[in-house]
């Protein structure tokens, strides 16, 4: 299974963040990736906490050819299609896609690290991975979504945008 994490709190060219991310959704189809399931959207706080714009986060599960460099280097293309400046960690983004999954891959190259390295502290990734994959485990960490769910750092505010 591979598990796409897909982020904005600023508006994009297309629209408002949640806009952005559906776009991101329709530009990964157009070039030959397909989706097979996506999450609901969330409302989440920043983290770290900041008084930057809360973001706008989901799931997608997708099928591809692409190696897993190759799929990076496909959302990095995406992100900048939709204005995605790096800049400072934890920055406000039009746009962040990640690769949560690869197939159960453990790697640890130059630009990719995987499982994605901090998904098991972040609720706006395990809440929705949870709904369109509730037999997922990390296998670097050999642990269920649910046990990363209940491990959770107190404190981090998600809710439903459409529930």
């Amino acid at each position: 299974m591979i598990l796409i994490g897909l982020g904005a709190n600023l508006p994009s060219k297309v629209g408002p963040p949640q806009a952005t991310l559906e776009a991101a959704l329709d530009a990964l189809a157009a070039a030959g990736v397909t989706i097979l399931a996506r999450s609901r959207w969330y409302r989440t706080a920043p983290v770290p906490v900041s008084d930057q714009p809360w973001f706008v986060n989901g799931v997608a599960s997708v099928a591809t050819s692409l190696a897993p460099i190759e799929l990076l280097a496909l959302l990095r293309k995406i992100e900048l299609q939709f204005g995605r400046e790096r800049g400072e960690p934890n920055a406000a983004r039009t746009i962040d896609l990640d690769i949560i999954d690869y197939d159960g891959i453990v790697m640890n190259e130059t630009g990719l690290i995987l499982p994605h390295p901090r998904l098991q502290d972040r609720a706006f990734v395990l809440l929705p991975l949870a709904e369109i994959a509730p037999q997922w485990r990390h296998m670097g960490l050999r642990k269920s979504i649910r046990s990363l769910i209940y491990r959770l750092p107190e404190g981090q505010k998600a809710e439903l945008i459409d529930p």
